[in-house]
C-alpha cells in the first residue's frame, strides 16, 4: 500500500520531524561512503523547463527515493509556482512503493537544514550576525531552523521587493522579527555579518567577493539548478575555501562553482571537500578564524529522502495522507 501526502500533509507531519538531526546524518552517510549521490540528468526541451530526477538509495533507512523537481520559469506569468517536486519512495528490499509526497515543503525545510548544518560545522563559533540577501520562503525556512540551535544577535535582511521582506517580518512572527534589520543592500548585508546566506533565484551574481570579510561564512543557497546561474561572483568563491554539499552534483550544475571556473577565478581541477567529510573527520573544516568559508549548496535527493522517510513514519502514526493500492503481490 501505498501512502499519498499532499502539502498540507507534509506541512503537518514536518512539525514532528527533527529535520536538522536526518539532515546531518545523511551527509555522515554520504561522507563516510556509506551511500552514494549520483548526479541528476538535466532533462530538457524546446522551452526553458528544466526537470531533474533526482534518485537516491540509502541500505542504511531501507529506501530508495526519486524527487522529480520541475524548474519552469514561465510558470511565473502563468500565476503558477516556478518550481514544483515530487517525491516517490520506495523499500530497497521488496522495491514497494511506499509513499507519495509533494517536495515543496521538504524541500525548503532541508535545504535550510543543509545551511544550518554547514554553519555548525564551518563558522566560527563566536559568530553573532546572520545576513540574509532574499527574503523570500526559503528565507523564512532558514531563520527559523537556524533559530532552533543558534541564537544570533543580529539579523540584517536585504530584498529587492520591500512586500517580501514585509511578508518576512510579518511571517517569521515578532519575536524573530525584533532581531531583524532590513538594509539598503546586498552589500551592508555582506559587509557586517558573521554569517551570510543569499537566498535569491538570481541569474547573475548579487554577492561580490570584494565585500567579503575574514572569519566569514557563506552559504550559496537560492539560484536555480541551471550551470549559468549564480549569486556570488568568480572572486567571492576564490576569495573563500570551497566546500559541497556533493561534488558530483555540484560539477554539473552549480553555476556559482562551474561559472568561477569559466572565469578563471578557481582552478578546473579544484576538489572540494563535502559537508559530510567535514562531518565525519575525512576531511578538514574551517582551519582558523581568519578563513573564509563558501558552502555551495545545491541540494540533494539524499536530504529528500531523509526528511521524507521521517515524514512518512509520522503520517503513519497520526494517520495523515490517503492510503492507496499501487501493486499486487
Amino acid at each position: 500500500m501505498t501512502l499519498v501526502l499532499g502539502a498540507s500533509d507534509v506541512a503537518a507531519a514536518l512539525e514532528d520531524v527533527d529535520v536538522l538531526e536526518a539532515v546531518e546524518a545523511v551527509h555522515a552517510d554520504l561522507g563516510a561512503g556509506r551511500m552514494q549521490q549520483p548526479a541528476p540528468v538535466a532533462l530538457t526541451g524546446a522551452d526553458d523547463a528544466l526537470f531533474l530526477p533526482m534518485a537516491v538509495r540509502s541500505d542504511r533507512l531501507g529506501l530508495v527515493a526519486v524527487k522529480l523537481m520541475a524548474d519552469i520559469p514561465h510558470n511565473a506569468s502563468r500565476g503558477l509556482p516556478t518550481q514544483r517536486s515530487s517525491i516517490l519512495v520506495s523499500s530497497a528490499m521488496t522495491g514497494e512503493c511506499l509513499g507519495v509526497l509533494d517536495g515543496k515543503d521538504i524541500t525548503r525545510a532541508r535545504t535550510a537544514a543543509a545551511s544550518v548544518v554547514a554553519t555548525q560545522h564551518l563558522a566560527r563559533s563566536h559568530s553573532t550576525t546572520l545576513g540574509f540577501v532574499g527574503a523570500g520562503n526559503l528565507a523564512v525556512e532558514h531563520l527559523r531552523a537556524f533559530a532552533k540551535v543558534r541564537s544570533f544577535e543580529r539579523v540584517l535582511l536585504w530584498s529587492r521587493s520591500a512586500a517580501t521582506t514585509g511578508r518576512f517580518l510579518e511571517t517569521v512572527g515578532d519575536d524573530l522579527a525584533r532581531r531583524c534589520t532590513v538594509v539598503g543592500g546586498p552589500r551592508q548585508v555582506a559587509e557586517e555579518c558573521d554569517v551570510l546566506c543569499t537566498l535569491t533565484p538570481s541569474v547573475r551574481p548579487v554577492v561580490e567577493g570584494g565585500w567579503l570579510h575574514a572569519g566569514q561564512h557563506v552559504n550559496a543557497v537560492g539560484a536555480r539548478p541551471r550551470p549559468t546561474h549564480r549569486e556570488l561572483d568568480g572572486p567571492a568563491m576564490a576569495r573563500g575555501t570551497v566546500f559541497v554539499d556533493s561534488r558530483a552534483t555540484a560539477w554539473s550544475k552549480s553555476g556559482d562553482l562551474l561559472e568561477a571556473v569559466i572565469e578563471g577565478a578557481v582552478p578546473q581541477d579544484l576538489h572540494p571537500a563535502e559537508l559530510g567529510e567535514v562531518i565525519v573527520g575525512r576531511a578538514a573544516g574551517r582551519v582558523d578564524d581568519d578563513q573564509v568559508t563558501v558552502f555551495d549548496s545545491v541540494g540533494l535527493g539524499a536530504q529528500d529522502l531523509a526528511v521524507a522517510a521521517l515524514v512518512l513514519e509520522v503520517a503513519r502514526e497520526r494517520g495523515l495522507g490517503t492510503t492507496v493500492p499501487t501493486s499486487g503481490r
